[in-house]
């Protein structure tokens, strides 16, 4: 299941995308997002946030 962001909680300190095996985080308008299409799920995001932005996406 892919990840996505939750704005809300992203303080855009780079420390997903800079992790992200498959490099599909990138820095948005207002904080980071996941390309969905190439994101394969393993969950390393979410691992290394240390606000707990990255979650599964039910989309």
């Amino acid at each position: 299941m892919a990840y996505k962001i939750q704005c809300d909680k992203c303080i855009s300190c780079g420390a997903c995308a800079a992790e992200c095996p498959v490099g599909c985080i990138s820095q948005g308008e207002n904080c980071f997002e996941i390309d969905k299409s190439a994101c394969i799920g393993c969950g390393t995001c979410a691992g290394v946030c240390p606000v707990e932005a990255p979650v599964e996406s039910n989309d």
